[in-house]
C-alpha cells in the first residue's frame, strides 16, 4: 500500500462552535507561498442549509484577475488539509484531505490521521468522494458521494475588507471604518474547495477547532 507523505507549507487556524462561525483570512501575508498554489486566504467552517451538516471552505491564490483565473489550476502535488481538534487538546483528532488527481478534487476523511503535526499521509483506504474540477466561466459541478458534497473550482473572493481606510485609520487620518466601505478584493477570484460533511462524522461534540493546512509532496513510502 502506497501512502503519500507530505510535509507543512502553512497554516491558518479557525476556532468553531456548531452554532456560529467564525473567519481567518491571509491575502499574500506569507512571502514564502506567494503566488504559489499553497498560498491560503481565508478558511471558513460553518453550519450548513442542512442543519445536521457542517461545511469547510479553504480558499487559496487570492487575488486573481479574471484574465489571471483562466489560467490558474490546482497543483497534484500539494494537499489541502482541515484538521479538526473535538476535545480541546490543540492537537488533530480528524483530518480531512483533498488533493487533486487527474482533473477531479479526491477528498480523503473525515478520518483520524496515523500521525500529528507537521507530516501527514494520505492513506488510500480513507478516500470518500470527488468532484470534477470546474473550470472557470462554467456552472458549479458540485458533486455528492458517501455522504459528502464537495465542490472546487474558482469563486469570487467572499472576504470583505475595506484596506484604503485601513490604511487611513493606521496613519491617524481616520478615526473608524465607513458604513458601506469599499471592498478592496472585488472584482477578484480565489481557487475554493468546500467540504460539506454530517455532523455524525465528526465526533458528535459541540464543538471544535479547526485550522486548515498546505503541504508539499515530498515522497512516497510503500
Amino acid at each position: 500500500m502506497k501512502r503519500t507523505r507530505t510535509v507543512l507549507l502553512l497554516a491558518a487556524l479557525l476556532c468553531v462552535g456548531f452554532g456560529t462561525w467564525l473567519i481567518a483570512a491571509d491575502h499574500i501575508d506569507a512571502p514564502a507561498v506567494t503566488g504559489q498554489t499553497t498560498d491560503i486566504t481565508d478558511l471558513y467552517v460553518f453550519r450548513g442549509e442542512n442543519p445536521d451538516n457542517i461545511v469547510f471552505v479553504a480558499n487559496t491564490q487570492g487575488l486573481l484577475s479574471p484574465a489571471q483565473t483562466a489560467m490558474t489550476s490546482f497543483d497534484e502535488n500539494s494537499l489541502l488539509e482541515f484538521n479538526i481538534d473535538t476535545n480541546g487538546d490543540n492537537v488533530e483528532d480528524l483530518v480531512i484531505q483533498a488533493v487533486k488527481k487527474n482533473g477531479k478534487m479526491r477528498i480523503y476523511g473525515p478520518y483520524k490521521p496515523d500521525v500529528t503535526g507537521t507530516t501527514s499521509y494520505i492513506s488510500p483506504n480513507s478516500f470518500t468522494a470527488e468532484a470534477d474540477i470546474t473550470q472557470y466561466g462554467e456552472a458549479p459541478k458540485i458533486q455528492t458521494q458517501r455522504g459528502l458534497t464537495v465542490f472546487a473550482g474558482p469563486r469570487d473572493d467572499p472576504f470583505f475588507f475595506d484596506l484604503t481606510q485601513f490604511k487611513k485609520i493606521l496613519a491617524g487620518q481616520a478615526t473608524g471604518f465607513n458604513n458601506p466601505g469599499h471592498d478592496a478584493f472585488a472584482g477578484t477570484n480565489v481557487m475554493s474547495v468546500v467540504v460539506e460533511v454530517p455532523k455524525s462524522e465528526l465526533g458528535g461534540g459541540n464543538s471544535m477547532n479547526v485550522w486548515l493546512e498546505t503541504k508539499k509532496k515530498t515522497g512516497e513510502i510503500q
